[in-house]
Parts: C-alpha cells; sequence; structure tokens
C-alpha cells in the first residue's frame, strides 16, 4: 500500500524513505504573510513548488533524510528606484537535511551548507515555501530599467539657497572676542 502524503502534514522521514515528490499550484491569497509584500492586486498570482525526499548515505554510514524544495512566483513590488510597480519574479530552491533532535540540528547547522532543520512527523510544507520565498526577496527590488525617468538629485534649488545664506554658527562667537592689546 502506498502511503499518501498531504502538503500541510509531512512525516518527513516517511517522505523521504519512500523517495516521494509533493508538488503544488495554489493561489498567491494562500500564504498570507507573502501575499502582504505584494504591492497591487493578488488576482491571478500563482505560487508554484515541488518537494522531493531523499535518503542519503551520511559520512559514518547512516542513513540521512534530505528534502529538496523549489518554488516560484511573481510578486508585484515597489521598485526603490521609481518607486513605481516592478514585477519581480521569486524563487527558491534549497537544499534540507534533518537531524533528530535541536541540539544534533544546530551542531550541523554550523558546519553545512544546506539547512539543517528538526526531523518532523507534521511538517507543513506550505509554510516552508512560504518561508522560502520570503528569505528569497530581493533587498531593493527595482526595475533592470525604470519606465519613467528617475531624478537623481540630492537636494532642490530651495535648499541649496537657504543654506548659502545661513550664517556660520561661530560668527556669533567673533563678537565676544575681545583684542588685549599685545
Amino acid at each position: 500500500m502506498k502511503k499518501e502524503f498531504v502538503a500541510r502534514r509531512v512525516d518527513v522521514k516517511l517522505f523521504a524513505q519512500a523517495g516521494t515528490s509533493l508538488s503544488a499550484v495554489e493561489t498567491l491569497a494562500d500564504h498570507e504573510r507573502l501575499a502582504q509584500e505584494a504591492q497591487g492586486p493578488l488576482d491571478g498570482l500563482m505560487v508554484n513548488w515541488s518537494a522531493r525526499g531523499e535518503m542519503r548515505a551520511g559520512a559514518d554510514g547512516s542513513d540521512e533524510i534530505w528534502l529538496h524544495l523549489q518554488a516560484q512566483t511573481r510578486l508585484p513590488l515597489l521598485c526603490q528606484r521609481c518607486m513605481g510597480p516592478v514585477d519581480t519574479e521569486i524563487q527558491a530552491d534549497r537544499w534540507f537535511r534533518f537531524a533528530a533532535d535541536e541540539a544534533t540540528a544546530a551542531a550541523l547547522d554550523e558546519e553545512a551548507d544546506e539547512d539543517v532543520l528538526v526531523l518532523s512527523t507534521d511538517l507543513d510544507l506550505s509554510a516552508l515555501v512560504e518561508d522560502e520565498l520570503l528569505l528569497a526577496l530581493p533587498l531593493v527590488p527595482r526595475h533592470d530599467r525604470c519606465p519613467v525617468e528617475v531624478k537623481l538629485a540630492v537636494a532642490d534649488a530651495d535648499f541649496e539657497a537657504t543654506s548659502a545664506v545661513k550664517a556660520s554658527p561661530f560668527a556669533a562667537l567673533a563678537s565676544l572676542r575681545l583684542d588685549k592689546p599685545g
């Protein structure tokens, strides 16, 4: 009998031992935290993801539990150069290794390139997808070439004129100085 896996509650060990894959196409609205990053309507925006479990031989010969996760979506973000909307492709492609407990996961995570998570019998793959896509968001979203001309001035003319007229704060001290005959 083949075990059926549900994305919201995956027994990671069984998933890897079976070498199973899961994939889904979900609406962006299903991922509330990710949807909050969108700077436009969510209509038609989808999150595509797939996950595959596998067992690998560890350095000591024991079996290790691994999960490969791939996810992508397109989000309307705010361009930080022109302040207009910019459609941004967000992708995540990550490997996860699983450890029996928190202490082992923390120790392995220090030396590993991949993320090390604690083994779970009810891992929420959909939440993991959302976490990884949030981590993949650009720090500064922007167009490759903005559709409008971007004003690159630091200050305006009124600011420059005001600062030119402003007297030095030390000018008042000069009037207090007493000239002593030498």
